[in-house]
């Protein structure tokens, strides 16, 4: 997965008392960021703290600290052998037995897979999903907030993840077929990306040409047709859905 130029976690905030609490944002690249969630858990009052493993950020032994733990995308596998991808995918852990609200995007829903101990693997015909596609939310997927799941979601990957056993499926796709789901009571794994803002959307499109003509993937004209046609019904859900995840800033 390409990476987006800006980190919002870069931005110079007004000076005044830090946030009370703060999110763990974990990237793997120089130049991601947290997109539109970072956005959202900002202005709920969260402060975020970025760390990015594949370049010697260390993640923290404890998150008594921390009110939850977004691990984001990235153009690398979970089936890497790095030594910073094996470490992160066992760290998972930490907010696993901690009951710190999690979410896994993309490589970080395959990371949360593998450390579950299932398979992350690519679709069995070469195909990937590169833009917009349908998704269909299971019942509870459908009731797990007030708004409604979206339709069709931003998606780029060429590898997917069975069920974790133990979890609930939230959505499913077609050639891929978990999309969504829920493990324990606070940790969550997204295949597609609810984070991208349109400027990502334009970089990653207008500057990765070779993965528009893969198997599948759609081309260029469709990923800003469908920013148009979804990406509202997408904001409207990751407002409410993070509200759920983690709620307002404690007063």
């Amino acid at each position: 997965m390409p990476s987006s130029r800006y980190c919002i976690s870069m931005l110079k905030l007004p000076e005044g008392p830090a946030p009370a609490r703060k999110v763990l944002i974990v990237l793997h690249h120089k130049d991601s960021t947290s997109g539109r969630l970072g956005r959202l858990l900002r202005r709920q009052g969260y402060g975020l703290d970025c760390r990015r493993p594949p370049y010697d950020d260390p993640l923290p032994k404890t998150l008594k600290d921390y009110a939850g733990v977004i691990i984001f995308g990235g153009s690398m596998s979970a089936n890497d052998q790095h030594a910073w991808i094996r470490r992160e995918i066992g760290w998972i852990d930490v907010p696993l037995k901690e009951k710190v609200p999690f979410i896994g995007i993309c490589l970080g829903a395959q990371m949360l897979a593998r450390h579950l101990g299932h398979r992350v693997q690519p679709h069995a015909e070469g195909r990937v999903e590169i833009g917009y596609y349908p998704v269909r939310p299971t019942d509870y997927g459908q009731r797990l907030c007030e708004c409604p799941f979206p339709g069709h979601v931003y998606q780029w990957h060429r590898e997917g993840f069975d069920l974790p056993r133990g979890a609930s499926l939230l959505a499913e796709g077609e050639d891929f077929e978990a999309q969504a789901f829920r493990y324990n009571e606070s940790a969550y794994g997204f295949q597609f990306h609810p984070e991208v803002t349109f400027s990502t959307l334009c970089r990653w499109a207008l500057t990765t040409r070779r993965r528009l003509v893969e198997p599948g993937a759609r081309p260029r004209h469709r990923h800003f047709e469908g920013w148009i046609r979804h990406d509202a019904a997408v904001a409207r859900w990751s407002k409410a859905f993070l509200a759920r995840w983690i709620g307002p800033l404690p007063r």
